[in-house]
């Protein structure tokens, strides 16, 4: 089965020389700048390639970040804060609020900046993935896989380097606890999308599949009720994805409880919930309509008219038509006023976000290397300072067009 997950852009950041002319004192600390350098780039030119694969991304991050642990890490395991923490300043846009950066002179921002695309290419590979109408077992694996890691980096994020930032995170930003709240809820959401339709193709008990439809749906509402709070022009796209994918699953729910109330012989409450399945259907299908037409960040697309989304529509219709006729038939059952109450619980299929840490120190760091920085020879004028109405040229997605009338980036 096909799947149709929006996507926000990827943070676009300014480049970074790491040359510190007279400050790194000898051919090693040199070296390790230069590194630093050639390993960003690398980086940031992967995000674009569509060629990329899982593989080739950890090696990159792996290198690129065991470096950059050098300007964060004490080499003598205590707890003073490395002395090269604060020499560079970084600048980042922000997924929903255009080209105008964010800026800090912090490689914790680096850190934690950089962690945040990655977390976002492993969406887009999913996505990527996903979007294929003949997707393979072992694709839908590594779309199933990617989501789990881009939860876990989102989470460990939020965890474990964003409370250390100097500066606190501007509201709205994508570093802020509601968005990378929203980003973790979401990809957990979009990885049991992949659960259900395994188990539809091999035909799991209808009841399972009930269970883990209503748990997405309510992870989709739970998304968005965590960005309610947002400005709407940069969050209204966004919220409208979360809101009919919640509708989209509930109708799933509904559908499915259909059936097993059938199999109980509960055939007017079997009709009265696919009746409700028929009615959040609709309300996606409007929802669909508006998406398309709300202006802001995100993927351009007519999720309705994606093979997804009718199957569902010809399943509850044909569903449906099959309990009105063996009510026709057999049980003669009078269809309830009320919908029946959803009180699923799923046992199995339910999605974590598989646990992330950073590379250690890369071993070119040596207590030598870094007492080889000589701060005292930085230039008094700094000119790195941040220029606050800078803007940062956005990154060339693969799947990328822009979208005139609002000054944002779709992908």
């Amino acid at each position: 089965m096909t799947h149709w997950f929006h996507r926000n852009p990827l943070k676009a950041t300014a480049p970074v020389s790491f040359n510190y002319y007279g400050v790194a004192t000898t051919p090693a600390a040199a070296k390790v700048c230069n590194d630093l350098r050639l390993s960003r780039t690398r980086l940031l030119e992967l995000f674009t390639d569509s060629s990329c694969n899982p593989e080739m991304m950890k090696n990159a991050t792996d290198l690129y970040f065991s470096l950059l642990q050098g300007f964060i890490l004490s080499l003598d395991d205590s707890s003073q804060e490395c002395k090269l923490r604060y020499i560079q300043n970084f600048k980042w846009t922000d997924t929903l609020q255009g080209q105008v950066p964010s800026a800090q002179q912090d490689a914790v921002f680096e850190l934690v900046s950089m962690g945040f695309n990655v977390a976002l290419w492993y969406t887009k590979y999913a996505s990527r993935l996903a979007g294929k109408e003949d997707i393979t077992e072992d694709e839908a694996k590594d779309v199933h896989r990617s989501l789990k890691i881009a939860a876990g980096i989102f989470k460990h994020l939020k965890e474990s380097h964003i409370p250390k930032l100097i500066t606190p995170v501007e509201k709205g930003r994508d570093l802020e606890a509601r968005l990378i709240d929203s980003y973790i809820i979401q990809c957990q959401a979009e990885a049991q999308e992949v659960t259900i339709a395994r188990a539809i193709e091999l035909k799991h008990n209808p009841g399972l599949i009930a269970a883990l439809a209503y748990e997405t749906a309510n992870f989709y509402q739970k998304a968005d009720q965590t960005l309610s709070s947002l400005d709407p022009t940069y969050a209204g796209k966004w919220r409208k994805y979360l809101n009919l994918k919640s509708c989209f699953y509930m109708a799933y729910a509904y559908c499915y409880h259909g059936q097993t109330l059938l199999a109980s012989d509960k055939c007017g409450e079997a009709i009265r919930s696919l009746q409700e399945s028929e009615k959040f259907f609709s309300k996606a299908e409007a929802l669909c309509k508006e998406y398309g037409e709300t202006k802001g960040p995100g993927t351009t697309a007519k999720p309705s008219g994606h093979l997804f989304f009718r199957k569902l529509g010809s399943l509850i219709k044909t569903t449906l038509e099959k309990c009105q006729r063996e009510n026709g038939f057999i049980y003669f059952q009078k269809v309830p006023a009320e919908a029946p109450q959803l009180e699923l619980k799923a046992n199995y299929g339910l999605v974590e976000p598989v646990p992330f840490e950073f590379p250690a120190l890369n071993a070119h760091w040596t207590p030598e290397t870094l007492a080889a920085f000589d701060l005292t020879k930085r230039p008094k004028d700094d000119t790195a300072k941040p220029k606050p109405d800078e803007e940062v040229k956005p990154l060339k997605e693969p799947d990328i067009k822009p979208q005139k009338d609002s000054g944002c980036q779709i992908s």
